[in-house]
Order: C-alpha cells, then sequence, then structure tokens
C-alpha cells in the first residue's frame, strides 16, 4: 500500500560557507514531520524551517543522501542541489591515514563513532573530567551521564575513539592520573580546528567574521623511515644523469624504467605508479652478466625518498656492491649490517627464527629471517625493513635477499636510525567517483585497528 503524500518539500544543498556542511530548507503546510525528523538525525536549526548537518568526519554530503532517502521513503518530496549531487557522488580518501589497511567502510564506520562520541561531548551527554596531551594527539577521560559508563579517549576529530572503559569514574580518574598525572589539565580540551568549524556552521548561514588566514604548516622534519616518498621517477633520473657508466631504457608501455651498470652485473627496475604498498624498485646483482642472480632488493612505492637515495649513493661507490663479497650469511655479516641500529638504541629482540631491531618510537624497525639466510635459495627475502603502525601493517617495506652485500645494508640502517627527512602535512582530499556505489557493511577491522588499552 502506497503511503500518503505528505505536504511538505525539502530542499537539500552545500552550506554557504563551509565546504562540506549541508543545510535544508523547509516548506509545506506538514514541514514540522520532516522537521522533527532530521532534528532526530543531529540536524541542528539555524533560521526557522532551516536546518543544518555539520559534522568532524567531513561526510555530511553522504549522510544528506541517507536522510534523502528515509524522507522520500516517507512520501516526502526532497530536492537535492547539483552542487550537493556532486559532492554526494565524491567519496572521500584521507591522506597518510594512519591505518591503511582499512576499507572506506570500515574507515567511515570508525569516523561514525568519533562523531558520536563528538555529540555527546558537546551535547552534554559525556562529561569530560580531564584531558592531556599524548605525543601527537589528545587523550581525555569521562563518563556518560546516562548508564553511568566510564570512558578513556584517545585521538582528534575523526579519529577520536574509546580505548578503555572503567566501572566507576573513580577507578577512571585514578587510572588516567597515573598515566598522564604530568600533562593532566581539568575539563574538555580546547576545540579543534575542525570542531570549530563544525560549530560556526552550526549557528548561522552567514559568513564568518574575516580573520587573517593561517599559514599553511611548512614541512616538517622527521627521521627519514618517516618521511614522504617525493618523486621517485626524478630520484632515478638524477641519480643517471650523474652516472655515465648506466643505461636506462623505458618499457614500450611507458610503465617501467630499467637501468643496467655498463659491466651488466647490475640492474635497477622502477615501476611507475605502482600502489603505495606495492613493489616499485627492484635491484639485482649478477656475479657474472649471464649467471643466476646473486642478490635481490624491493622497495614499495611509498618508501620515504631519502631511505631510495642512500640506496642509489651506495650503488654509485662501484664496487660497493660485488656479490663477491657476500659468499656467507653469518654472525659478523649480521652484526655488520645492524651496528648502526644498536648504536642509536633500537631495541633488539629474538623470537625463534626472527631476529628484530625496533626503534624507539616502535613505528620503524628491521626484521631478519635466520632459516631464510641459510636455505640454498639465494633470492629468499632475509630482511625486511619496515616504517608504520606494525610490522603486520606497514606504510611501506624494503626486502633484501641473503647475500646483499652487508655494508650496503650498514648504510641503509644508518639511515635510518641517524638520518632525517621532511614531511609536508596534508590535509584530507577528495577523489572522484563516477557514482557512489552501495558501501558494503563495515567489518570488524575497523575496531581491531583501536589503541591498546591503558594498563591497570
Amino acid at each position: 500500500m502506497t503511503p500518503p503524500s505528505v505536504d511538505a518539500h525539502v530542499r537539500l544543498d552545500l552550506h554557504p560557507t563551509h565546504s562540506t556542511a549541508v543545510t535544508a530548507t523547509l516548506s509545506g503546510s506538514q514541514s514540522h514531520i520532516p522537521h522533527v525528523g532530521l532534528e532526530a538525525a543531529d540536524w541542528t536549526v539555524v533560521a526557522e524551517n532551516t536546518l543544518v548537518l555539520a559534522r568532524i568526519d567531513h561526510e555530511e554530503p553522504y549522510w544528506a543522501k541517507d536522510a534523502a532517502q528515509q524522507l522520500i521513503a516517507g512520501s516526502i518530496t526532497v530536492d537535492i542541489t547539483p552542487r550537493l549531487q556532486e559532492a554526494i557522488d565524491e567519496e572521500w580518501t584521507w591522506v597518510d591515514y594512519p591505518m591503511p589497511w582499512c576499507t572506506p567502510a570500515e574507515i567511515r564506520e570508525i569516523s561514525n563513532d568519533a562523531q558520536k562520541i563528538y555529540d555527546d561531548i558537546r551535547t552534554g551527554r559525556l562529561l569530560i573530567y580531564a584531558h592531556a596531551e599524548d605525543g601527537h594527539t589528545t587523550v581525555a577521560v569521562g563518563t556518560y551521564l546516562t548508564g553511568g559508563k566510564s570512558v578513556y579517549l584517545h585521538g582528534e576529530n575523526h579519529l577520536r575513539q574509546i580505548a578503555d572503559t572503567f566501572q566507576s569514574p573513580a577507578q577512571a580518574l585514578a587510572v588516567f592520573q597515573n598515566v598522564h598525572g604530568d600533562h593532566m589539565r581539568p575539563g574538555p580540551a580546547p576545540m579543534t580546528d575542525t570542531e570549530r568549524a563544525a560549530a560556526e556552521a552550526r549557528t548561522s548561514l552567514a559568513a564568518p567574521a574575516a580573520t587573517a588566514e593561517p599559514s599553511r604548516p611548512g614541512p616538517e622534519a622527521v627521521p627519514t623511515y618517516a618521511a614522504d616518498p617525493g618523486d621517485h621517477n626524478a630520484l632515478l633520473n638524477t641519480f643517471l644523469d650523474a652516472h655515465g657508466d648506466w643505461q636506462k631504457w623505458r618499457t614500450w608501455s611507458d610503465e617501467t624504467t630499467h637501468a643496467i651498470h655498463e659491466d651488466q652485473t647490475l640492474r635497477i627496475e622502477l615501476v611507475h605508479d605502482a600502489p603505495a604498498r606495492e613493489t616499485a624498485w627492484t635491484v639485482a646483482a649478477y656475479d657474472t652478466p649471464v649467471s643466476d642472480r646473486a642478490w635481490i632488493l624491493t622497495a614499495a612505492s611509498a618508501t620515504p625518498a631519502p631511505v631510495l637515495q642512500a640506496l642509489l649513493d651506495h650503488l654509485s661507490y662501484g664496487d660497493g656492491w660485488d656479490p663477491a663479497d657476500t659468499t656467507t650469511v653469518d654472525e659478523k655479516t649480521v652484526t655488520t649490517a645492524t651496528q648502526p641500529l644498536s648504536d642509536a638504541g633500537w631495541t633488539h629482540t629474538v623470537d625463534g627464527r626472527w631476529i628484530r631491531w625496533t626503534s624507539p618510537n616502535a613505528d620503524a624497525g628491521i626484521q631478519f629471517d635466520a632459516f631464510a639466510a641459510q636455505h640454498p635459495n639465494r633470492t629468499l627475502s632475509t630482511w625486511t625493513i619496515w616504517a608504520g603502525p606494525s610490522l603486520d601493517h606497514p606504510t611501506w617495506t624494503l626486502t633484501a635477499s641473503p647475500h646483499t652485500p652487508s655494508l650496503l645494508l650498514a648504510d641503509l640502517t644508518e639511515n635510518l636510525a641517524q638520518g632525517t627527512g621532511t614531511r609536508q602535512p596534508l590535509p584530507p582530499t577528495r577523489k572522484h567517483k563516477a557514482a557512489l556505489g552501495t558501501t558494503p557493511p563495515a567489518t570488524s577491522a575497523a575496531t581491531a585497528s583501536r589503541p591498546i588499552h591503558l594498563a591497570r
């Protein structure tokens, strides 16, 4: 049975002064019906018959589409402006998202959970007792007034998550003070720029008072393993232009550049436009121009430029990559390759066949596979250099076979332990899609990426 039509019309449009916020303008004798539904979905009244949806995850077009579908199902006429429709047909992608293994649906689930926490704080449903700075983010502790659950919050904006729960406010505060006592401050943290922009959008449709445009943050100095990838094509071209003993050619499809040393025992392959965590660089050495490979090294497309520069600098030594120097893999070889890490205070652990070195901040490491090192196959991945959230979910990796020269590895590890590079902070960007398809249901992988619990 077709539901009776409702004398109500809703016009959805982008906010005039806030790029992703959405406005709803209501008309008709029964406009109170969609008004109630939109308010229940966290739209805010800013003027008579006008509501605004402003979120901290910049997903307003997605949720506006969801609201439109529900209104239409209730026999309410909905008009979506062309510019909002264009935004709906786009999909967010976060640059340098800290959990790159998450699918778009899982990212949206995490963001929506963060939005709910933010809404609970700003409406008073979640009372925040204290906050603190924890590295590059903010942590807080509070209690839900309904239900009495006390929580430890980690992160800001679209990455804020409930990282732990407690049986009482007293227990929550005691644990929080024990961990963050030196940096603990009363009450909620000051609003972030994102939260402030959302609050302004919910207040008025007028443009905010003119203020001096803040300067864009410049590149920050970071360890080489956390630096930007830069332009790998330019990096290889600069190397080849400076060393006439190398020749290069590109494949007919223009997808790959090959370079070969004049004695034909060392070769480089660079795959252009490879996905971030897939292999882009392959370096292979041979005892003779017609022999089997002596060793092979690969690097992902997201490998930082300073790390690749250290590799190319070593290859320019001439005989620094001579495979004749790498006939055995023994304790001396491993010690030579990793001594810079020990000198820099990296943590050294042994777990069965695996020997690992981890950076002081646990955001980079090297793994040596003792089994693969003794295997007859000389091209097995024996060394794995990584950086990112963890070895299982790295931002980038570099692998090397058993007989990769220990001096080459030592140059790389010294660069990792002591070198610095730059990283440009980047805002979220949009990528066009032909149409916004059906979003698959989120999986448990999203919740698996939450921060570790506080120790009690």
